[in-house]
């Protein structure tokens, strides 16, 4: 059982702009069996790419086994933007060569498809893509930082009523934001992009907007919050208000707790609010959210609806959960937050380990002593029976080639060393090839618990942004794509981290401020937005 503990009692006497601890545990080694692995992960990303290059190069998503495509993310080619960094990191240089060629040319002017485009995705996947394999390719691709201006001077757009938060879903062919209610997600996630932007135009104003947002939501906490220093999933942009009290790790919410000390880290800011703002939910969190199932002890969060009431759900996306608590407090120097984030990493490999498959499902839900309420109906006497062996049971048993529990069992390798984490990955991969295989590429499944359930006819870019990057990292050498060397966006898109400088043990950041590319050669400035501020050249 997890005790109910103040972490923040823990950090009383740390200033909480400064980051204390190294992300990665020193002198990791590998067994000798790591090699094999990580060369599997490599033919499961070819095998997978082959198929993609020969039924769908260019367009968005393979269908592998219709051999056909789908363009849905706008039809830029999301898996050849998506899927450089991590060509990068392996190596596959033909790979990377021709994506690198074709992104060069992609026109973000217009969307191939629908005209909407969300705001969220497009900075993940495409904007995060082009900035994380110019920085990968040495730097010497000047077009992918053009065509991430570009993109970028279109995603402005999302802010030009004069809002702090933007609207999700713009329209690309009128530069109109569709109006509507937003998310913590997708307003508070677009920190790392769009400041990795700045530095590399020199434009500050990419910055600001994205910053200005997740500090907004950060500090709209202090002003009625659900609970305690915990934002509500909902907020209207043309209000900057939240809407609803509904309070999660998961999806809609996730990603704004990830930015919070993934841009103190990445900015190495002297602002404190972003490290006191991902403290204070980590200290709520435990008090309020944090439970442990009746068999297993499976540590976990749970959600709280609008109606005051814990609900006991637990889902693949929030299984990033487990990886963003042990990045954090390694970077806090904060031992209990490390252990409370292991427990998370494998409560959430318990649901992989579980079942029929050996991988995890989209959606489940655990009983605690405190009941088994969802918000949907009681568990079926199937559920419980599968519950009492395993200490979960399954509410939507897809699988989506979704990456979360794989990528916090690579934080967790990286933070200890330890072999089970490597085993566990290197069952990921078993379970992949024998399950998800198709001949075209790999395919998510109907039902983990079953099969013959069936394949799913899509494999998403995240498949190559994230799911095979993670495993890839887990078995690679650990001093490359180091975790004090880089930061991840939420679709594993590696960002440079500045180093910092080291005073009597502890770990003290440099000024904050934004590099341009090239000093002794300033860089014009971006076309003036016709909705927003005059822009300066750098935020020096």
């Amino acid at each position: 059982m997890i005790p109910r503990l103040l972490v923040a009692l823990g950090l009383a006497f740390l200033p909480s702009g400064i980051l204390a601890g190294s992300a990665q545990k020193p002198n990791i080694e590998l067994p000798n069996s790591a090699a094999a692995n990580k060369a599997a992960v490599v033919d499961i990303f070819t095998k997978s790419y082959e198929g993609y290059r020969k039924f769908a190069f260019g367009h968005d998503s393979l269908l592998p086994l219709s051999e056909s495509f789908t363009d849905d993310r706008n039809g830029w080619g999301a898996s050849i933007v998506d899927g450089m960094s991590t060509m990068a990191i392996m190596g596959l240089d033909d790979f990377l060569e021709e994506a690198v060629e074709f992104s060069s040319k992609i026109d973000f002017s217009e969307s191939k498809t629908a005209s909407t485009v969300s705001v969220f995705e497009t900075t993940i996947r495409y904007l995060g893509g082009l900035l994380s394999a110019y920085e990968l390719t040495g730097k010497k691709h000047q077009a992918l930082i053009d065509r991430a201006r570009e993109l970028g001077d279109k995603l402005a757009f999302a802010f030009s009523r004069n809002n702090v938060i933007p609207f999700s879903f713009l329209d690309f062919s009128s530069d109109r934001p569709s109006i509507g209610n937003s998310n913590i997600a997708e307003a508070g996630t677009l920190a790392l992009e769009w400041e990795t932007l700045s530095k590399y135009t020199g434009n500050r104003t990419y910055a600001d907007l994205a910053i200005k947002a997740l500090a907004h939501i950060a500090e709209l906490v202090c002003f009625g919050a659900p609970l305690p220093k915990l934002a509500a999933q909902g907020i209207d942009p043309r209000t900057g208000a939240f809407v609803g009290g509904y309070v999660s790790w998961g999806g809609g919410s996730d990603s704004y707790f990830e930015y919070l000390i993934k841009h103190a880290r990445l900015s190495n800011t002297n602002d404190n609010l972003f490290v006191d703002s991902w403290l204070t939910a980590i200290d709520s969190s435990i008090k309020t959210l944090l439970r442990t199932s009746t068999v297993g002890n499976h540590v976990y969060l749970a959600d709280f609806d609008s109606n005051r009431r814990i609900r006991h759900v637990g889902s693949h996306l929030a299984c990033f959960d487990g990886g963003n608590w042990i990045l954090g407090g390694r970077l806090l120097d904060n031992q209990t937050i490390v252990d409370i984030g292991l427990q998370l990493t494998d409560a959430c490999w318990n649901t992989y380990a579980g079942t029929q498959t050996g991988i995890g499902p989209e959606g489940f839900a655990f009983i605690s002593d405190d009941g088994d309420f969802t918000g949907g109906s009681s568990p079926t006497q199937a559920q419980l029976d599968f519950y009492k062996q395993h200490g979960f049971y399954i509410t939507s048993g897809a699988y989506i080639l979704r990456p979360e529990v794989l990528e916090s069992n690579f934080y967790a390798f990286r933070a200890t060393g330890d072999q089970k984490y490597l085993d566990r990955a290197a069952a990921a991969v078993k379970s992949f090839n024998e399950h998800l295989a198709t001949q075209n590429g790999f395919a998510g499944l109907n039902n983990v618990n079953n099969a013959a359930g069936g394949l799913r006819d899509h494999t998403e870019s995240f498949w190559f942004a994230e799911v095979l990057k993670y495993l890839y990292l887990t078995f690679d050498d650990p001093e490359h794509i180091h975790l004090d060397k880089y930061v991840f966006n939420t679709e594993a898109h590696p960002f440079e981290a500045p180093a910092f400088a080291t005073t009597s043990g502890k770990v003290v950041p440099p000024k904050p401020g934004f590099v341009v590319q090239s000093p002794d050669a300033p860089l014009p400035l971006i076309s003036p937005h016709p909705m927003l501020p005059s822009t300066s050249r750098t935020g020096q």
